[in-house]
């Protein structure tokens, strides 16, 4: 049975100066992802599908340098999209995003809806998966909209109580063949 998995981006370098988009990874997000590289859960890895956001590219270029596996970048399979607001400072984004998931089918402060976002992304995966390619596939992305898709594969509602643990660099995985969700999130150094 083939297994899919999500990973989110690790630690980043935060800087109001740039788009959150085009943030890459901090000096720690980098040794983290670097650390999960060739591991043994990875070896049937055929298919490393990432964001076109520069820390989602820069986390799957380095797991498919070890994996001698291509990248495909998928544009949108982003973050949520939050550019109404740019930039916020920690403690205001985390209420923002408290809102966010609290209530999905409305646009917070101008920010995409936690449903159409879900919508969005789960598209993507399936149109991946439909391709039907033998071998385990791991997405790399983000951690609001990896909420969304564990809620949707876990069959439950948008909530935030499913979010990662802070930091990012976490994964779940689910059965390919008839997406069972097989754990909730994990520390990228569990892979």
């Amino acid at each position: 049975m083939s297994v899919v998995r999500y990973l989110t981006h690790p630690q980043v370098n935060i800087d109001p100066a740039i788009p959150v988009p085009s943030w890459g990874l901090s000096e720690i997000g980098r040794t983290r992802t670097k650390a999960i590289g060739s591991t043994r859960q990875l070896a049937r890895t055929t298919q490393i599908i990432c964001s076109g956001e520069r820390k989602a590219i820069e986390t799957a270029e380095i797991i498919a340098a070890r994996l001698n596996v291509t990248v495909e970048v998928r544009e949108a399979m982003h973050e949520n999209d939050r550019s109404a607001t740019g930039f916020l400072v920690p403690d205001e984004f985390q209420a923002v995003a408290d809102q966010f998931f609290a209530q999905p089918h409305i646009s917070v402060r101008g920010w995409e809806r936690a449903v159409d976002a879900q919508s969005r992304v789960v598209r993507e995966l399936e149109e991946v998966l439909a391709r039907d390619e033998p071998g385990d596939v791991l997405f790399v992305g983000h951690g609001g909209v990896g909420t969304l898709l564990y809620c949707y594969y876990s069959g439950v509602a948008i909530d935030r109580v499913y979010d990662q643990p802070g930091g990012g660099g976490c994964f779940f995985a689910f059965t390919k063949e008839c997406r069972r969700v097989q754990h909730s999130w994990r520390p990228l150094e569990d892979l």
